[in-house]
């Protein structure tokens, strides 16, 4: 037990460990992700976790891993999880014990799991990351049963509408009902599949 302890010590010591580090807001200009953010599509950056393999760079559209395979490993494998089109699922949060190095966050990203572990003396921080993820996930599942109702409404109309006897060009109709159709759904897709989640950090960043 003392021998493990001490080997982790020494290893985050001598910066060997795989513990991350939340980086200062100063400094996002100074990590590997900032390259890929969509900068000049309004994308900026809210929180980076920076370990001696990965970087893990949270912004309003999604998240940015950086991914390297050893700490002397040069290649990286950058991996894009928009949350228009990614959902936020299980987020955790486990505190450090007595004697532990780390704090851990854990989400779900679609299939996709992720555990970070980052420096427990950034707690504060993580608890802002670990609630905004919450939030994110919150505002995807009430848009997604908003759209679900849209769908169901539209169908409905549809149906009732196949009902009743329709006069008039049937060519000309179904051309006006088509584009209806492709009208309300692009008009929901805009309204409930969101793309900036700026409103999710700022709520606790303040």
């Amino acid at each position: 037990m003392a021998g493990g302890f001490l080997g982790r010590v020494a290893a985050d010591t001598l910066g060997l460990s795989d513990i991350g580090k939340i980086i200062s807001p100063q400094d996002f200009d100074k990590v590997d992700g900032d390259d890929f953010i969509l900068q000049e599509d309004g994308e900026k950056i809210f929180f980076v976790i920076k370990s001696k393999t990965d970087e893990y760079v949270f912004t309003n559209y999604g998240l940015i891993h950086v991914d390297g395979k050893s700490a002397i490993e040069k290649k990286r494998l950058v991996k894009r999880y928009d949350f228009k089109y990614y959902k936020v699922s299980q987020v955790t949060l486990e505190t450090a014990g007595t004697i532990d190095l780390d704090i851990e966050i854990k989400f779900f990203i679609n299939e996709q799991g992720f555990s970070i572990d980052v420096d427990k003396n950034q707690m504060e921080l993580l608890k802002k990351l670990y609630k905004s993820l919450i939030e994110v996930s919150y505002i995807q599942k009430h848009n997604e049963a908003l759209f679900g109702d849209g769908v169901n409404g539209l169908k409905m109309a549809n149906e009732d509408l196949s009902r009743n006897v329709i006069q008039g060009d049937i060519v000309d109709i179904t051309e006006r009902l088509t584009n209806f159709n492709l009208d309300w759904m692009e008009a929901l897709r805009k309204e409930y599949h969101k793309r900036d989640f700026c409103e999710a950090y700022e709520k606790y960043l303040g």
